[in-house]
């Protein structure tokens, strides 16, 4: 989908999280949108909500999950948190059920609820699975709706592993290394996991599952969540809301702008068509732009079209294919770099000024680093030698799907190897 259709459909991506007190539900967000601070809330009608009074009701009992979470870090994201669900009652879960059903069929693909992440801690008090977890899998209808199981506090599992190393005469520096590996083992062959998907007991299994230790410390990574998520978003286009919304994993804005953009053009009839239905080089960098955070692409100038034109730079003989995945290649790597310059104080200072432009910037970098030379070259090569194939292989056949596939990974591998020097922010 077109990056500015996309935007005018639906400009944040919504997420219900679920549950119960202590799961860590607060430091996830805080972690998938970099913050330490914690977020403003706003009702339904969009009227910001006064702490005090919101912290009033919540002493009283009285939480609403239409409320709206927003961190000013990522305004792009809209949380909703079912607060209260865990005590396992009626009327609560009745909410919870009705607020899904009504969230997951609405008009406006903005106002939807575009998944749940249902947090499930593993400290001391956490490793059985609540009533109202239970109740959740097997009785509520999330219709469309993908869920995704946080196991949080992670971390908590590894005492046990630890110290049944240590009484094998494992030394502690060992033991401390192959902890974390042994939990995951272990987790995955017990009583949770099995229960958690079992057709059986569970008429309603999540999407997948993932397990996320130590996310207190300041050095969390949280970057396996959010692949975790984009890998099971069906639908492309709020898959790529998903992936140009967070802003902790560029690598992934990278690799997805190659796999479901830039990778179209491998088909040879597609190619040829997108020239001759006049698909402008404009466009494609349009197209590939989605993929990344709204700020890193966004209002970039006609003055910069002069350098843009410089990446299509390639010998007569070059055919339409290669100056395609050139200019895209070269495009994914400028815009990556873009979004680290603004970041920086001083383009935020000057964000209206055009010569300041943080594609321009990155743009120009880019054009004067031997990286821009590198990537020509490899990216030649490769792109010839899968042409020189391509009349011995039946499209859509085993082995040209498997050449598609091993071209789309060695053009992802050439743009990680000459990403620019990420700017100091």
């Amino acid at each position: 989908m077109d990056p500015s259709t996309l935007r005018k459909k639906f400009d944040r991506f919504r997420i219900l999280i679920i549950g119960r007190a202590n799961a860590g539900k607060t430091t996830i967000l805080q972690r998938v949108c970099k913050t330490r601070e914690n977020p403003e809330i706003y009702n339904s009608a969009g009227e910001k909500i006064d702490p005090a009074v919101l912290m009033a009701s919540r002493e009283r009992g009285v939480h609403d999950i239409e409320n709206e979470m927003v961190f000013k870090s990522n305004p792009g994201f809209i949380f909703h948190d079912s607060r209260g669900f865990e005590a396992g009652g009626h009327s609560e879960f009745d909410k919870v059920k009705a607020f899904i059903a009504s969230r997951s069929k609405d008009l406006h693909l903005r106002d939807r609820i575009h998944l749940i992440w249902y947090c499930i801690p593993m400290d001391e008090d956490g490793r059985s699975f609540t009533e109202a977890e239970v109740k959740f899998f097997s009785q509520c209808d999330t219709g469309s709706i993908p869920v995704i199981v946080l196991f949080t506090k992670f971390d908590a599992l590894y005492d046990d592993e630890f110290a049944e190393l240590i009484s094998k005469g494992v030394s502690r520096k060992n033991a401390e290394a192959l902890v974390p590996q042994r939990a995951k083992e272990a987790f995955a062959n017990g009583p949770q996991l099995k229960l958690l998907y079992s057709r059986q007991d569970n008429q309603r299994p999540p999407r997948c599952h993932i397990c996320l230790p130590d996310m207190d410390k300041d050095d969390a990574d949280c970057g396996p969540l959010i692949e975790c998520t984009a890998e099971i978003l069906d639908d492309d286009t709020l898959k790529q809301m998903f992936v140009s919304t967070q802003r902790t994993n560029m690598e992934l804005c990278m690799e997805l702008a190659v796999k479901l953009s830039l990778a179209e053009h491998l088909n040879f009839t597609q190619t040829i068509s997108s020239r001759i239905f006049g698909k402008s080089d404009r466009q494609i960098i349009d197209y590939l732009g989605g993929w990344f955070p709204r700020l890193s692409y966004q209002r970039y100038y006609p003055e910069d079209e002069e350098i843009w034109s410089r990446l299509r730079f390639l010998p007569s003989e070059s055919s339409t294919l290669e100056k395609i995945m050139q200019l895209g290649s070269a495009t994914v790597i400028v815009f990556e770099n873009a979004f680290y310059l603004s970041g920086q104080e001083w383009y935020n200072g000057r964000a209206q000024q055009k010569s300041v432009h943080p594609v321009g910037v990155a743009l120009r970098q880019y054009i004067a680093s031997p990286n821009a030379a590198a990537v020509r070259e490899a990216l030649s090569s490769a792109v010839r030698t899968y042409e020189a194939g391509f009349s011995q292989w039946i499209v859509g056949s085993a082995k040209h799907s498997q050449k598609k596939a091993d071209l789309i990974e060695t053009i992802i591998k050439v743009i990680l190897q000459h990403r620019l020097p990420k700017p100091n922010v």
